[in-house]
């Protein structure tokens, strides 16, 4: 009885395992294309499991669009050199992502070019 309790356990827990791993999944994402975005931060929300910015994008028409773009883990940005405070709400930037496939306004991070010219995160160009 003791056996079979235990093949119920792991086979729960492989299960739970699946579903941990599957919200990191990036298939919504189209990687094999880029947008670069020039816009006004309006928040940066460093949170786990990823952060997020919300950037506002002035389109040729004039209307502004806001565009939440996910990013890494604070742990792994960290890492690379930044802080809760590397994107300030009003700042200036260029952003590049990989876009949503469903066309929605919304994207992967790439990396962020600040007014003086910093590159942060992965420094590649469009469509590279």
């Amino acid at each position: 009885m003791k056996s079979i309790r235990a093949f119920v356990v792991l086979v729960l827990a492989a299960f739970v395992t699946v579903g941990a791993n599957a919200h990191h999944a990036f298939s919504m994402f189209d990687q094999r294309n880029q947008v670069l975005l020039e816009g006004e931060i309006k928040e940066f929300q460093w949170s786990n499991p990823h952060v997020w910015v919300q950037l506002l994008v002035t389109g040729a028409d004039g209307k502004v669009v806001e565009w939440s773009i996910e990013g890494s883990s604070p742990n792994g940005l960290r890492r690379q050199g930044w802080s809760s405070k590397s994107l300030l709400p009003g700042m200036k930037v260029k952003l590049m992502a990989n876009p949503l496939k469903s066309g929605e306004s919304g994207g992967s991070l790439i990396n962020v070019t600040l007014e003086d010219g910093t590159v942060l995160g992965r420094k590649i160009e469009p469509n590279d």
